[in-house]
């Protein structure tokens, strides 16, 4: 049985005090929102704060603000109250559905939208015990000095393996952080490093206190998720696209993320440009798959063969855009959820 290690637990009330907590224990402490990434990982060892701080009880984190003017989202929204709730539709259905597929119905009770965002990044070689980690002398991410993924790499290439941001990246999503020096906001797509350690540019004084989203009247977006059993796996690849058209269906605005394809989530942006102005017809959602393929980089380090997860992303792009465009793509959904 792997045992959690000894640790002070802080439950602040305010997010002043949340923000307080962090800045004078630095490094020493970790927010902690639903924990069904974090308490697993300090079990194996792969993180070992001195302090962990809840925010469950910080009402202002767990609120929905959704008008027409745009939409405010509290970070300690679990995915279960995203994915049951009807107002998540339409411009928001990429978010409703990609809270909805992570997990199971457990772990979505339990985990949250900020949580999920800040998701740790995984890998074959470290995702492990701490027993089979030190029994191939660590790797570079915790402990090593070597990236067994690609040995000759002073990186490590362990891959972002978060839902909900590729699919707020579609949504055009903005992100609060705050600290106790002030807060700051930065759209979600600048949040991560292309570096499996240092993965995201929150500070450890910072807490992502909530997800602010533009007006996406007029929009449709959508999400699809490849993982090998159709129910509980992270991601191996992931596709959110979203768009706005005119009345004839023409595409004014449009935006594709591709993620779990490198060590953070990547934005399409020369696909989602060549979209605009076009109809989704078969030529153009070919040439957008394509397009959008290109900045997908998967490696060995998760699950099936990187070659082929190379190849299905832009049969994945096309899934999606075809489902904007109106095609029902219930059976092929239902055809690779018996396959995986």
């Amino acid at each position: 049985m792997m045992r959690l290690p000894l640790f002070e637990f802080r439950a602040p009330r305010t997010l002043e005090e949340a923000a307080r907590i962090l800045d004078g224990e630095k490094t020493n402490a970790m927010p902690l929102a639903g924990g069904t990434d974090l308490l697993p990982n300090m079990k194996r060892r792969q993180q070992v704060p001195r302090t962990l701080m809840s925010l469950r009880h910080i009402q202002s984190l767990s609120h929905v603000e959704l008008g027409h003017s745009g939409a405010r989202l509290g970070a300690c929204l679990t995915l279960a109250d995203i994915a049951g709730d009807p107002r998540f539709r339409n411009g928001l259905t990429a978010l409703a559905q990609a809270a909805s597929v992570v997990a199971t119905p457990q772990i979505r009770n339990m985990a949250t939208l900020g949580g999920n965002i800040c998701l740790d990044t995984r890998c074959n070689y470290y995702d492990q015990s701490y027993e089979w980690r030190k029994s191939i002398n660590f790797c570079l991410k915790k402990d090593g000095t070597t990236c067994w993924v690609a040995p000759g790499s002073s990186k490590c290439m362990a891959v972002s393996s978060t839902d909900t941001a590729p699919a707020l990246m579609a949504l055009g999503a903005r992100v609060r952080l705050v600290s106790r020096s002030g807060e700051r906001e930065m759209p979600l797509s600048e949040l991560y490093n292309n570096d499996g350690i240092d993965y995201i540019k929150r500070r450890p004084d910072e807490i992502l206190a909530e997800v602010v989203l533009d007006s996406l009247q007029g929009w449709k977006s959508t999400y699809w998720k490849l993982r090998r059993r159709g129910s509980f796996d992270f991601p191996v690849l992931s596709v959110a696209a979203a768009a706005r058209f005119s009345k004839n269906g023409v595409v004014e605005d449009a935006r594709i993320a591709v993620g779990s394809a490198a060590c953070r989530p990547l934005v399409a942006a020369e696909a989602a440009e060549y979209l605009q102005g076009r109809p989704l017809n078969q030529e153009t959602i070919a040439e957008a798959a394509t397009v959008a393929a290109r900045i997908a980089k998967p490696l060995d380090n998760t699950d099936f063969d990187m070659t082929w997860r190379k190849r299905v992303t832009a049969e994945f792009v096309t899934y999606a855009l075809r489902e904007l465009r109106g095609d029902d793509m219930r059976p092929v959904n239902l055809l690779l959820t018996r396959h995986q």
